[in-house]
């Protein structure tokens, strides 16, 4: 169950349902579009994500939706202290830690409790943060990615994680 984005794909041409869970209260809400690449290595081929979400809560108790264009639900994530379940149309899973579900996911880790945060062109207070330079490049370093807020004022970030393989995470978020 290394890499769950097969799967994935496969839901989206079926256009499969997935379970509903407990949906997440309180918190942010922030949607969008999303596209994760993961360069090609050491004989792995590159892969790549995109997909429509709805991330909700916080990095402590939140939800993740990721659906197709047309708005069938390809994946959602739950979690809470103790609990991150993740349900898609193959079925349900439960992880030890958000990095453990994105790690399992997509065969990578993305740092999803720092999303949140850097939605909001902003560094994640639970980790050490730098700003990038040149200074007409506007982002900060932080969990050995690059987050690039150039195009932040059209809503939109890149964060790029500097170890092999590379990996780009994309986000346009829709605006109120």
């Amino acid at each position: 169950m290394r890499l769950l984005l097969a799967p994935l794909f496969a839901a989206l041409a079926a256009c499969a349902s997935v379970p509903a869970l407990q949906p997440a209260t309180g918190g942010d809400s922030l949607s969008g579009r999303l596209a994760v690449n993961v360069a090609a290595a050491e004989g792995a081929p590159a892969r790549s994500l995109s997909a429509a979400f709805d991330l909700r809560g916080s990095a402590e108790s939140g939800s993740l939706d990721l659906a197709t264009p047309l708005g069938s639900v390809l994946a959602r994530a739950r979690w809470q202290p103790g609990t991150v379940m993740l349900a898609t149309p193959q079925g349900e899973a439960r992880y030890a830690d958000l990095d453990a579900l994105s790690r399992e996911a997509l065969g990578e880790t993305l740092p999803l409790a720092a999303l949140f945060d850097w939605l909001h062109g902003r560094p994640w207070p639970g980790a050490a943060s730098s700003v990038t330079s040149p200074p007409d490049e506007p982002g900060f370093r932080q969990l050995g990615w690059v987050i690039n807020l150039a195009r932040f004022d059209e809503a939109q970030i890149a964060a790029r994680r500097e170890e092999a393989p590379e990996v780009t995470l994309r986000a346009r978020l829709d605006r109120p």
